[in-house]
């Protein structure tokens, strides 16, 4: 399947998820159902398969982990300072947030495994964990420092620990440590259900993304998308080259730190003070963008890592 196609096919697969929720078929409480299956079955079957086979040696090296750190937190920074001006302090916060938490478990690792698969796809599993641990603690300490919102950092931080993610990425690396060799049967059932993460999560997360609220001041909304999918591949490119890292380790990091806003932004700007609107907007607008983006990148990436 071309990029193009691929592309297509997730950009339709959105439209069918924001479909049914319009068409009052997948109600709330099926999205719910529909995220479940995607982030506690499909999701960790293909984390588990795609580092389960590797090395250690092949998917974790330390280009990985301090280039995603430092691409994190320096466009983190960079959205502070961009969007300081903002007076209501729920929009600013928003938008630094929005800058930077990438979308890398329902888009991102699906659409680099189906791009790329092997090698760069067990290391997109490891820039998913790795971000896992940045992104959720960094953007819960941003939003309640920005918001003054009460939350339980330490909480958060022990709900990272049940992930059931975290956890396959965990249990793929063990296996690939010892050699483990899966049946043929089960090795190929995992692979189906990986295969599905793409075909569950996107018109769940299609039908959490709404424009209920109509145009939600465009330019903040374009500002934050600018960021979020021209400068922070441009910033994760350039950390990744300076780290001399291997073709698919750039690939991969660059890639997953390329992909659209995170749609848990909006849960989590939404119960920490966060201007509700803003966020829904913007993550509306980065992942219909991020179509084009993508392309554009995936064909950078081709020709400059051959």
């Amino acid at each position: 399947m071309s990029v193009a196609t691929q592309l297509g096919y997730m950009v339709a697969l959105l439209a069918v998820g924001a479909g049914l929720r319009a068409a009052g078929v997948l109600t709330a409480t099926r999205r719910d159902r529909l995220t479940s299956v995607a982030f506690y079955v499909a999701l960790p079957a293909l984390v588990f398969t795609s580092t389960v086979t590797r090395s250690l040696s092949e998917v974790i090296v330390w280009q990985l982990f301090v280039g995603v750190v430092v691409v994190l937190v320096a466009v983190a920074g960079i959205g502070w300072v961009i969007h300081r001006q903002h007076s209501n302090p729920g929009q600013r916060a928003v938008a630094v947030v929005q800058s930077y938490h990438c979308n890398m478990g329902f888009l991102g690792l699906p659409f680099v495994a189906a791009t790329f698969g092997g090698v760069t796809a067990g290391k997109a599993s490891i820039v998913l964990g790795i971000g896992s641990l940045v992104q959720v603690p960094l953007t819960v300490l941003l939003l309640t420092r920005i918001t003054s919102a009460d939350a339980d950092v330490v909480a958060e931080l022990r709900s990272l620990a049940r992930n059931p993610v975290l956890i396959a990425l965990a249990l793929g690396l063990a296996g690939g440590a010892v050699g483990v060799e899966l049946p043929g049967l089960v090795a190929d059932g995992l692979g189906v259900l990986g295969a599905l993460a793409l075909p569950i999560a996107l018109p769940a997360v299609g039908a959490a993304i709404t424009a209920d609220g109509g145009l939600v001041d465009p330019p903040k909304v374009g500002a934050i998308a600018a960021v979020k999918l021209l400068l922070m591949p441009l910033v994760a490119f350039g950390v990744f080259s300076a780290l001399a890292a291997s073709p698919t380790t750039l690939r991969a990091g660059v890639l997953m730190l390329a992909m659209p806003t995170a749609v848990s932004t909006y849960i989590y700007s939404s119960e920490l003070g966060g201007d509700g609107d803003l966020a829904s907007a913007t993550i509306l607008t980065t992942t219909v963008v991020a179509a084009a983006t993508l392309f554009a990148i995936v064909q950078l990436l081709g020709v400059l890592t051959p």
